[in-house]
């Protein structure tokens, strides 16, 4: 697995190694150990999600409030999809700021968005299955999330505005300005472990 840092060093390109001949391909997906040692910190991943969408099919943008912040490592793998990290850590440099990356399944790609991060992603293929591991767990209560079209973020979604297919939650978001951010001074890793997670 080699790994490249983004415009926004915290949010990282995994792209692993892919072994085929005419059997089919073998690829590992994700190893703690070399993941760890490029980061300089653990994580500690305990869920698993998948979903099936169709071209246009718009999720965010969305994260989860302390005590349940996550870290995702994200893939696609059937299809094709435009993937966004925003910087939601108020006095980080990168504040606002967005990490944009199309994953598919011929490169086979992944992104690490770290705590602190905002994330969402649209369809660019007929369909797509997309996958993720999270360190923390589903907690609705914590969760919360802000409009994908803020022009505020500016975000290219590279699919016209009438072929979006969204949820109502989605369609109702806040603004970003007004959406609920993270302290980039504090630690949110040790605030997670502090929490007994």
């Amino acid at each position: 697995m080699d790994f490249i840092r983004t415009e926004i060093p915290d949010v990282v390109i995994c792209k692993p190694k892919v072994f085929g001949d005419h059997r089919g391909y073998f690829s590992e997906t994700f190893r703690k150990d070399t993941l760890e040692e490029f980061l300089g910190y653990k994580v500690n991943f305990c869920q698993d999600n998948e979903s099936r969408s169709t071209y246009g099919v718009l999720r965010g943008m969305h994260y989860q409030l302390p005590p349940f912040t996550q870290t995702k490592l994200v893939r696609v793998i059937e299809g094709r999809v435009l993937d966004v990290a925003v910087d939601i850590r108020q006095g980080s440099p990168y504040y606002g700021k967005a990490a944009v990356v199309e994953l598919n399944d011929k490169d086979r790609n992944q992104l690490f968005i770290p705590r602190g991060f905002a994330h969402g992603f649209v369809v660019l293929s007929e369909t797509a299955t997309f996958a993720y591991k999270c360190d923390n767990y589903y907690a609705p209560e914590y969760d919360s999330g802000f409009l994908f079209n803020d022009s505020f973020l500016d975000i290219d979604w590279r699919i016209p505005m009438d072929n979006m297919v969204l949820s109502e939650k989605d369609k109702n978001q806040p603004i970003f300005s007004e959406a609920e951010k993270f302290d980039f001074s504090k630690n949110l890793y040790e605030e997670y472990i502090s929490n007994g997670r």
